[in-house]
C-alpha cells in the first residue's frame, strides 16, 4: 500500500456529504416521496471519482485512468457484474407473483393466531428465494395490513414482522444483491458464507419468532379472508434455494431457474415468447445503476489505495480496534457506517469492500468471515434506518390501504435486527474459526 495520506479519503467524504444531503433535503425539506431515490447515485460517485482525479498531481491523468482500469478489471468485480446480470434476467423471468400465493398457502393451513408468526416466516421464505428485501416488502406488506384489518393485530407488528423476515432472507439468499457483492468482494464461495451467516441469522430469528407469538397470541378477533392461489410459480424459487444450499455454482443456480421459469412461464400460458423474452431484457435492465455503482466505486477505490487513503485509514483503525476481534468489529462499523450514509445496503457494501479486504489481511480474518460481516451488519442498519428503501416502501404500500403509520412506529416492532446484532456481536466474541491459521 501507498503512503499514509489522510486527504486521499476527501472523495468517500464528498460522496457522502453530496448524496446523503441531498436526500435529506429532498426527503424531509422537500418532502419528496421516497426522496432518497430520487438522488442520482451514479452522478454523486461521478463528482466522488472527479475529486480523486485532482489529488495527487504527482500522476498524470492517463497513469490515474491506468489505475482506475486495472481496479475495474479485478477479476472479482467482473464476476459481480456477470451474476448481477443474470440474476436480473431470473427475476424477470419468473416475476413476483409467486409471493402472495406463498403467504396465502400458508395462512390458509395455519391457525389465526399465529397469522404474525406466518408473515415473518413467509417474508423469511420468499426474500431468500427471490433475493430481494425490497420486492419482498412490496409484495408481503399488503397482505399484513390485511392480516391487520380483518383480524385485530397492531399493524406496526406485522409489518414489522414482514420486514424483519425479509432482511433475513436477503441476508442469507444467494442471488440478492448484497450477498453477490461480499462474496466476489471478499473472493469467497457463496455457500461458505452462506455457512457463516446461517448459524448468526438463525438463533435471531429463533428468538423473533418466540417474541411475536407471544406479543401476537391472544390478539387476534377476526377471521382471515384467504382469496385463490397458486403454487405452481414457486418451482423455479425452490430450484434456486435447494441448489444454492447444496452448493452448486451461482451460474449453474441461476441459468437453471432461468430455464425452468421460462418452462413454467410458457407451459401455463402466463407469457408468451415475446414478452418472455422482453422481460428478459427488463431484468437486465434493472440491474444497470447497480453494476455503474460497483464500477464506479472499484475505479475510486483503486485511486483512493493508490493515494495512501487506506493506508491512513487502517492506521487510524489500528489505534481503536485492538486483535482479531475488534478487527471484526471494525468492519462491522465500517459497512454500517456506509449504510447509514447511502440508506442502500448492496451500496454500502460495494464501498466497503475493498477497505474490508485489506482490513481482514490486516487482522487475519477470513473472508467467508469478512463476506458475512459486511452483509450482516449492513442489514441489521438497513432494516432499521427510518429513510431506507425497505422502510419507505412497507409505509407508503400501508399508506395505499388507508393505514396511517410512521416510521417511528414500526422501528419498536422491528425485533430481528436488532437481535440479529445481539447476535452477530456474541458470535465475534466466541467464534475463534474466523481467523486465520498463521
Amino acid at each position: 500500500m501507498k503512503k499514509n495520506n489522510k486527504a486521499a479519503l476527501l472523495p468517500i467524504l464528498v460522496f457522502i456529504v453530496l448524496y446523503l444531503g441531498l436526500g435529506i433535503i429532498f426527503e424531509y425539506v422537500l418532502k419528496i416521496e421516497m426522496g432518497f431515490y430520487n438522488i442520482p447515485i451514479v452522478v454523486a460517485f461521478m463528482v466522488a471519482i472527479l475529486t480523486a482525479c485532482l489529488q495527487n498531481r504527482g500522476v498524470s491523468i492517463d497513469g490515474k485512468i491506468d489505475i482506475m482500469a486495472k481496479g475495474m478489471a479485478d477479476r472479482n468485480i467482473v464476476m459481480m457484474l456477470m451474476i448481477f446480470v443474470i440474476a436480473g434476467i431470473f427475476v424477470g423471468v419468473v416475476g413476483r407473483s409467486s409471493a402472495e400465493s406463498v403467504a396465502y398457502f400458508m395462512l390458509s393451513i395455519i391457525p389465526p393466531q399465529f397469522a404474525v408468526v406466518v408473515l415473518f416466516i413467509v417474508a423469511c421464505f420468499v426474500s431468500m428465494a427471490m433475493g430481494t428485501s425490497v420486492g419482498t416488502i412490496t409484495l408481503i406488506t399488503p397482505i399484513s395490513v390485511a392480516v391487520a384489518n380483518s383480524s385485530g393485530y397492531d399493524a406496526a407488528l406485522c409489518i414489522g414482522a414482514v420486514m424483519g423476515g425479509a432482511m433475513f432472507g436477503d441476508n442469507l439468499s444467494f442471488i440478492s444483491d448484497t450477498t453477490i457483492a461480499a462474496c466476489n468482494g471478499q473472493g469467497c464461495e457463496m455457500k461458505d458464507k452462506f455457512r457463516e451467516n446461517f448459524k448468526i441469522a438463525l438463533p435471531a430469528a429463533l428468538v423473533t419468532l418466540v417474541i411475536t407469538a407471544v406479543l401476537s397470541m391472544n390478539s387476534s378477533n377476526g377471521d382471515l379472508v384467504i382469496p385463490d392461489y397458486n403454487l405452481v410459480q414457486l418451482i423455479p424459487y425452490l430450484v434456486v434455494l435447494i441448489m444454492g444450499i447444496i452448493g452448486i455454482n451461482v451460474f449453474i443456480i441461476l441459468l437453471a431457474g432461468i430455464l425452468v421459469g421460462a418452462v413454467i412461464m410458457l407451459s401455463t400460458g402466463q407469457l408468451t415468447a415475446v414478452e418472455l423474452i422482453g422481460n428478459m431484457g427488463s431484468g437486465a435492465a434493472g440491474m444497470y445503476e447497480t453494476c455503474m455503482v460497483a464500477i464506479l466505486v472499484s475505479a475510486m477505490c483503486a485511486l483512493i489505495r493508490e493515494n495512501g487513503g487506506f493506508e491512513a485509514l487502517l492506521t487510524g483503525i489500528r489505534k481503536v480496534f485492538k486483535g482479531p476481534k475488534g478487527g471484526q468489529v471494525g468492519i462491522g462499523l465500517l459497512v454500517s457506517a456506509m449504510d447509514v450514509a447511502t440508506a442502500n445496503n448492496t451500496v454500502a457494501i460495494v464501498i466497503a469492500n475493498p477497505i474490508a479486504k485489506e482490513m481482514a489481511e490486516e487482522y487475519g480474518i477470513t473472508n467467508r468471515k469478512t463476506a458475512s460481516l459486511l452483509d450482516t451488519f449492513s442489514c441489521v442498519l438497513q432494516g432499521i434506518i427510518p429513510y431506507g428503501a425497505q422502510m419507505l416502501v412497507a409505509i407508503s404500500a400501508a399508506t395505499e390501504l388507508g393505514v396511517k403509520i410512521s416510521a417511528f412506529d414500526i422501528i419498536p416492532k422491528l425485533f430481528y435486527p436488532m437481535i440479529l446484532l445481539i447476535s452477530v456481536l456474541v458470535f465475534i466474541a466466541i467464534d475463534s474459526k474466523s481467523i486465520k491459521k498463521q
